[in-house]
């Protein structure tokens, strides 16, 4: 019973009339061609095929799961039809170089595609998704050989790509793995280790799962810096590049899971099987960071869908449920109840989810904007683009999974006791998005990530030029009488931003604990202050729209109207986390007591 309708009007909001992106690609050479009538036609067929083929097996693939059986595993049913339909489409080429097949799309156009087929259906999604941080991958560190063997397939869709990280005692420390490299005469390495936690480990969908595996050379130094990068596929390639004999791999068993049933999370096995370095010896978790950001973006992208799946369908069904009356007087005089969307706490929970929502499609898609201005930028330029995704990447992965997981739980209190049976797929929305906020890095540690290493580390130079730019468009439209309200509290919260961020990085100077304490409080006072960004931006816009002509005049009243209730109802929640965040270590780690006894 659960619905979706990608949200194609405000996406074209965000993309043309905040960003304006494709009229930005339309001025390039590498990208004239991605015009804004091409996008619409990319998100159109997308949103159909997102709507009608992946939706019916959202509930299919969490109720079946997946199958394992001597190491072999098989998806739920229809999964593997939709896959052949998706490369069919041509869809998992869309940002691929064109000398392996690709079609070069800018990331601003095609990461619309994985909210829409993630919303949909996200245990499904990340089979493909996957396949993209592969992609990246070996673009960036690969030698040519490599890519005309992998790139190629990966880009077709004829194969699919991993992640293998982790291991049984590792968790997020990889410092401690213990795969072993070993130098092979042929110039291959035997991989030999377990690897755990692996999505889409093993599957039937594709012809063959190249893996991206981390391990230990012989006599590597300890720790991290000790780690090196392999492509070990299931299938070794032959002479003509296509899959061939099987490799010394295998899936060991899948993990039974709170939510994403539908895809395979599997424990692998590599028994000395035949892999290939990818990069520098030893230098491995820095190529690996190239995929992992890719996942931290596609797991932003998580937290956003789930918020939209939330809200789309509370929405329908408070607007369809009768319960209650109005305390100010009947609103639905000839039935027996109201429905419950008149109620001011539906509404509050509604309009929660909506602002999250939409606040979040506006911060990841100004993030594929910037990756593809530095894509085009050279030198200092583009060191200052990159610092700003290094900053706005950890707040995007942490902040939107949390408030999509608040959001999803907003949708089973919305439908009530309904919220909690199956066949609303309300409950397994929550389920689903749990495990957001623990892979690619718990929120803790993309709050120190964020805190630690991209602004204390760096003097807060990525901070100090965000801030900058928020400051400029404060200036721009002071005058601007529909946005001065929020321009005087963005003003606000920015000054506090920097000033919070000073006291934190005194108080570390003698205490380095301070800022693990202090972190995660920070990290969200941060994803609300950057919401509370473009949330001014859109009223800007549309107040703009509003007095040019009557067109879409809901579309933007619902904007504005959007944007007053985050500042009044969702930003005051800053006040507290400035509170927590420095009421200092002691309360959270205290040598002298143990409050644990």
């Amino acid at each position: 019973m659960a619905q979706y309708k990608a949200p194609l009007r405000d996406l074209q909001f965000v993309r043309d009339e905040m960003l304006n992106a494709t009229a930005f690609f339309e001025n390039t050479e590498l990208w004239s061609e991605a015009t804004s009538e091409l996008a619409e036609a990319i998100n159109t067929e997308c949103a159909k095929f997102s709507e009608e083929t992946l939706l019916p097996l959202n509930a299919i693939g969490d109720t079946q799961g997946c199958t394992w059986n001597d190491g072999d595993v098989t998806t739920p049913a229809g999964f593997k039809e939709a896959f052949a339909q998706y490369v069919e489409g041509g869809w998992p080429s869309m940002e691929g170089s064109p000398d392996y097949g690709g079609q070069n799309l800018p990331k601003t156009l095609t990461l619309p595609v994985n909210e829409f087929i993630g919303t949909a259906n996200w245990s499904w999604s990340m089979y493909p998704g996957l396949s993209q941080g592969a992609i990246h991958t070996i673009t960036d560190h690969g030698t040519e050989d490599q890519k005309q063997v992998y790139l190629t397939k990966l880009i077709e869709g004829a194969w699919t790509g991993t992640m293998c990280l982790t291991e049984p005692h590792c968790g997020s420390d990889l410092g401690l793995l213990r795969t072993k490299a070993e130098p092979q005469a042929d110039g291959s390495y035997a991989i030999t280790g377990t690897k755990i936690f692996i999505s889409s480990g093993e599957h039937d969908m594709s012809g063959n799962i190249v893996h991206i595996v981390l391990a230990r050379l012989p006599d590597a130094p300890a720790g991290t810096k000790g780690i090196s990068l392999f492509i070990v596929p299931k299938f070794l390639p032959n002479d003509s590049g296509e899959a061939s004999q099987r490799n010394d791999l295998s899936c060991g068993s899948l993990e039974e899971k709170m939510g994403i049933h539908g895809n395979a999370t599997c424990v692998m096995n590599f028994d000395g099987a035949k892999g290939f370095l990818i990069g520098p010896e030893n230098r491995g978790l820095n190529c690996m960071f190239t995929f992992m950001n890719t996942a931290r973006i596609g797991t932003a992208i998580q937290g956003l869908a789930h918020t939209e799946f939330s809200y789309q369908n509370s929405l329908a069904y408070a607007e369809e449920r009768l319960q209650m009356r109005s305390m100010s007087g009947p609103k639905n005089p000839n039935g027996n109840a109201d429905p419950i969307i008149i109620h001011p706490d539906v509404r509050r929970m509604l309009l929660t989810q909506k602002a999250f929502a939409e606040g979040g499609r506006m911060l990841i898609t100004y993030i594929a904007f910037i990756s593809d201005q530095m894509h085009l930028a050279e030198g200092e330029e583009k060191a200052h683009l990159d610092d700003r995704l290094g900053l706005l990447t950890p707040i995007a992965k942490a902040f939107m999974t949390e408030v999509g997981f608040e959001s999803a739980n907003l949708g089973m209190q919305i439908f009530g006791g309904h919220g909690f049976i199956k066949e609303w797929g309300l409950e397994q929305n929550v389920r689903d998005c749990r495990i957001s906020m623990l892979y690619e890095g718990t929120t803790g540690i993309q709050s120190l990530d964020l805190l630690g290493r991209k602004i204390l580390a760096t003097q807060g130079k990525p901070l100090t030029s965000f801030m900058t730019e928020i400051n400029e468009f404060c200036l721009a439209h002071q005058d601007q009488e529909a946005v001065k309200p929020y321009i005087e509290t963005l003003k606000a919260k920015v000054k506090e931003w920097g000033e919070i961020t000073f006291e934190i990085g005194g108080k570390a100077l003698n205490n380095p604990e301070e800022i693990n304490a202090a972190c995660v409080d920070y990290l969200m006072y941060s994803g609300y202050v950057c919401y509370a960004y473009f949330w001014a931006k859109a009223v800007a816009i549309a107040s703009d729209n509003l007095s040019a002509s009557d067109n879409d005049k809901d579309f933007y009243e619902a904007k504005i109207y959007t944007a007053q209730y985050f500042y009044e109802r969702l930003l005051p929640r800053t006040e507290s986390l400035k509170t927590t965040m420095l009421s200092g270590v002691e309360n959270v780690l205290n040598e002298k007591v143990n409050p644990f006894v």
